[in-house]
């Protein structure tokens, strides 16, 4: 009986044995198959917690090699488990006297601040179609005398006031270009008639002194013809400045002030029939950007406005001056030549600094200039 139980004494110690030779065996050929796999490899002491001797050795090398100025304190070490899908982060952080500055790492988002021109065209196509459907809305309902207008009355009287004495100012310019032109062809007839008549005082012995007084005659004419033609040349180009460019460009601003009154009423009609409508969350918005564009429009009606006021104030001023000279020119210059006043017709130019060409000189070339 002894020798029995000890025999199964002796089983009972040797089967452990033969787990604890095959688990050893398991270990080192997991060991063989997976030597680069570290991370798996967790230290456990007898007690079953976690050895923690190899990350104190780990923080101790990492210590070492960090450098100055920047201590382990400074070094935050975030560890999971084996079988935690995150891995280890790692945050450090500048050393500013004493104190740590994380830098927290993340996705970087580009912003594209750059705009597509194509967009900013479209943009650009949609907002001016807008406004010329309203602008054309308003101007076939003033014509139709369904829509109301914005009218400054004594504004819109000197404006017609204007525009009827640029008509009236153009008929003058036209009148003095046919009298010039005239004119021209007249002292051109009579010079050649003075030289006709000088060429028969020489080939005419007997009517020598005639010819010769009619020559005389005519080529005084046409000297005195030459005078007057440049007084009226230079009321021509003088009325025409004021027509043509400082009328014109008070004109101009008075287009551009109408347009923007049809711009103003039209915004102005927008807003009063949203204002007229229900109010609730779908049109206020609508009635607060109809307010916003209807101020911006008034704003530059207003503007509009006032430049129109002041180009009208300085262009009569500077009306009044420029005619009052020219009208004096011309009235002196044609008095003086049809009474035959050769002095006073020259006292005329000389007074208002017009210099004639001589005829038949021509320009001196750009050899003899320098």
């Amino acid at each position: 009986m002894s020798d029995c139980s000890n025999d199964t004494t002796t089983l009972g110690t040797s089967k452990p044995a033969t787990e604890e030779v095959k688990s050893n065996s398991e270990e080192s050929t997991m060991a063989q198959e997976s030597p680069k796999n570290s991370a798996a490899e967790i230290p456990v002491t007898s007690n079953g917690e976690v050895d923690d001797s190899h990350e104190h050795g780990f923080k101790r090398d990492l210590k070492r090699s960090l450098p100055a100025g920047l201590g382990l304190s400074e070094t935050q070490i975030t560890s999971h488990g084996f079988e935690s899908t995150k891995e280890g982060v790692t945050e450090a952080g500048a050393f500013q006297g004493g104190q740590r500055t994380q830098t927290k790492s993340g996705p970087v988002i580009l912003a594209d601040e750059t705009k597509n021109p194509a967009m900013e065209k479209l943009e650009l196509v949609r907002k001016w179609s807008l406004n010329t459907y309203k602008c054309t809305r308003q101007i076939i309902s003033e014509k139709l005398g369904r829509g109301s207008r914005t009218v400054d009355l004594e504004l819109e009287a000197q404006i017609d006031i204007l525009r009827d004495n640029k008509k009236k100012y153009e008929n003058i310019l036209k009148l003095a270009q046919t009298l010039s032109t005239q004119l021209f062809q007249m002292v051109h007839t009579q010079r050649q008639l003075g030289d006709a008549f000088a060429d028969l005082s020489l080939k005419s012995l007997e009517l020598h002194e005639e010819f010769g007084y009619n020559a005389d005659t005519q080529k005084l004419l046409a000297k005195n013809g030459e005078t007057l033609l440049g007084a009226i040349n230079f009321f021509i180009a003088s009325v025409n400045t004021l027509v043509n460019k400082t009328i014109e460009d008070t004109l101009m601003t008075v287009k551009q002030y109408e347009s923007a009154r049809i711009e103003y009423d039209a915004y102005r009609t927008d807003l009063e029939e949203l204002n007229l409508g229900p109010r609730d969350a779908n049109t206020l918005p609508k009635i607060e950007q109809s307010q916003h564009l209807f101020q911006a429009h008034k704003e530059k009606y207003d503007k509009m406005r006032n430049d129109v006021s002041i180009k009208l104030k300085f262009l009569e001023e500077n009306k009044v001056k420029v005619l009052h000279n020219q009208l004096v020119l011309f009235h002196n210059a044609i008095a003086a030549y049809f009474a035959g006043n050769q002095k006073q017709l020259e006292q005329t130019l000389k007074q208002f600094h017009i210099k004639l060409k001589n005829p038949g000189v021509d320009a001196p070339s750009w050899l003899e200039e320098q």
